[in-house]
This record gives structure tokens, sequence and C-alpha cells, in this order.
């Protein structure tokens, strides 16, 4: 999803941190073992992560120096160009379509999350510290959404989806739209402590995939303050499949049956890959808030 190469970024949209040492170092002397089972329970898209966050004592802390530069970040072209500027440009296009959507549609005003960029292995916050493992997560301790920067070649690497720019861009938008829960009382409201495919941890997810889809079926006609220019151009039918594409890699089941050879449902805390691609197209197609209140649904629904 290409951005309108004039509209204004601000690099400061975004703050920026380095996790101590790069992706190949060990993750906190865990076993391979470890390492799968987060994968299995909260490779991307985890909300308030602090009981699957690695808090083993020697983790790396995260300074305040980073090797991410988004100076060049200052407009829709470089957006084009360069993943970390992709990100801001995204936050900042999906900072205005929930700024007009969610009190809108019956919903508060609209606050926006802190967005952290980090390389390195381990990151902290306000629900603890984050091994790369655990990939892009919200936290609603700091109203903060975290990305570590190589997890896109990871996607692509570990689970089979495609590294596009709307896939990128789905990954950011479903993780603010946990930020909107947090928001709306949703999330305190949820019952996270179980598993399973109709659990209350199932239907926040998808309801985030839903939020996503919302974003995108705004994306292309809300404009840019700074230039009255709307953010994106409006997706191909190519670009859309990508995004799908990274919903279905993210579904429970698929990833079950990717790493461990087998799917078990009562395991589920994202959803199927036929529900998550299901609640996004939803989103995306209806472009309301309340056609994603997937806690409204029954089970055979969902």
């Amino acid at each position: 999803m290409s951005f309108n190469r004039d509209i204004q970024l601000d690099p400061n949209r975004v703050s920026t941190r380095s996790g101590g040492g790069r992706r190949g170092a060990a993750i906190g002397g865990g076993s391979i073992l470890t390492v799968i089972a987060v994968v299995l329970i909260s490779q991307f898209t985890g909300v308030d992560l602090s009981g699957l966050l690695n808090q083993q004592q020697g983790a790396s802390t995260a300074s305040t120096s980073s090797t991410i530069d988004t100076s060049m970040c200052t407009d829709g072209a470089a957006a084009n160009e360069h993943t970390q500027c992709r990100m801001i440009a995204t936050a900042e296009s999906l900072d205005a379509v929930w700024g007009d959507q969610l009190p809108s549609q019956g919903g508060p005003a609209y606050r926006r999350p802190e967005f952290v960029l980090w390389d390195g292995t381990a990151v902290n916050s306000a629900c603890g510290t984050a091994s790369s493992s655990v990939g892009p997560f919200y936290c609603s301790g700091d109203e903060s959404v975290y990305l570590d920067m190589g997890f896109f070649s990871d996607m692509e690497r570990t689970l089979g989806a495609k590294d596009t720019p709307l896939a990128q861009e789905y990954i950011v938008a479903h993780e603010f739209g946990h930020h909107v829960q947090h928001l709306t009382g949703t999330m305190a409201a949820a019952d996270r402590s179980g598993a399973g495919a109709t659990s209350d941890s199932v239907r926040l997810e998808l309801q985030a995939d839903c939020y996503a889809g919302l974003w995108v079926h705004y994306a292309s006609t809300t404009p840019d303050p700074e230039t009255g220019k709307p953010f994106l151009v409006r997706p191909s039918a190519e670009e859309i499949t990508g995004a799908i594409n990274a919903a279905e890699a993210v579904g429970d089941d698929h990833i079950q049956e990717r790493h461990a050879g087998q799917v078990d449902s009562d395991t589920w805390t994202h959803g199927s890959s036929e529900q998550r691609v299901r609640w996004f197209t939803t989103g995306m197609e209806s472009g309301s808030v309340h056609t994603c209140d997937t806690f409204a649904v029954d089970a055979s629904q969902l």
C-alpha cells in the first residue's frame, strides 16, 4: 500500500531504542522448546504481555541509543522507500483515521499511543522485558506499541508470510487496534486468563484484526492534516492479498501446524487463519466499529 509521496511526516512520531545485542544471540538462555512455545502463544500481536514477557535475570535492558535512523522520514516518498519511515507514516495515518472514526462512531476521544521501534534482543516496557521472540506487542501500562524491526524478516522466514508493505502496515494497525480496545474499556473487561477457540483472548485478537481492516477501509480517503492529501493510495487487489496472506500466516492453527505438526484449538489465543482473514475482511469492507464487535457474536459466528 503506497503512501502519497507529498504527505508530510514527523520523524518524532516514534521513539527508537536499542535492546542490547543483535538477533542471533541466545534468548535468555532458554531452550528451543521454550522459544517455540513463545512463538505458538504470542508470536505476532499479543495483548498486555506481562505474563509472557521474558523477565529472567540478566535480560538485556533497553538503552536510549539506537541504530534505527528516522531522520530522513519527512514525507511519503521516504515511507515508500524505508521501512522505519513506513512505520511512522502508518502510525500517523492510524492516528488520523481513529481520531475521526472512534468518536464519530460512538466511542471515546482518541488518544494516540506511543510507538517504539527497537532493534536488538530485548526491550523494556511497563509490562516487563520482552525478548525479540515475542514479536510486536501492545502494553496498556504505558499505552505503547512495541515493534522489533527484525520481525518482518522473521515473519517471512518462520511463518511464511510475504514481507509486503501492506502486510507490515496490517501488523501495526492490529497493535493500534489493541490500543483502541484499551481506550474503549474492552481490554479491561475481557477475561484474558483463558485460551481456546472461543475465549476472550481470541475475541480480543480477532477484534484487533477487524480494526486493522477498518483502518484499510478509511486509509486512502483520510487526509494528512498538513497537506490535505490522503495518506495512502487506494490499495490494489495484489496488496490486499499480501495483507490477507499475513493474516493467514499468523493464525494459531497455521503456526501450530508449521512448528508442532498438529493443531490443538484448546490452546488458541489468537484465532485460526480463517477467522483472522474473515474478521480483517469484515472491518475492511464495512468500516464499522460496531461490526467489529467479536464479543457480541456466539461461538458459531466467531
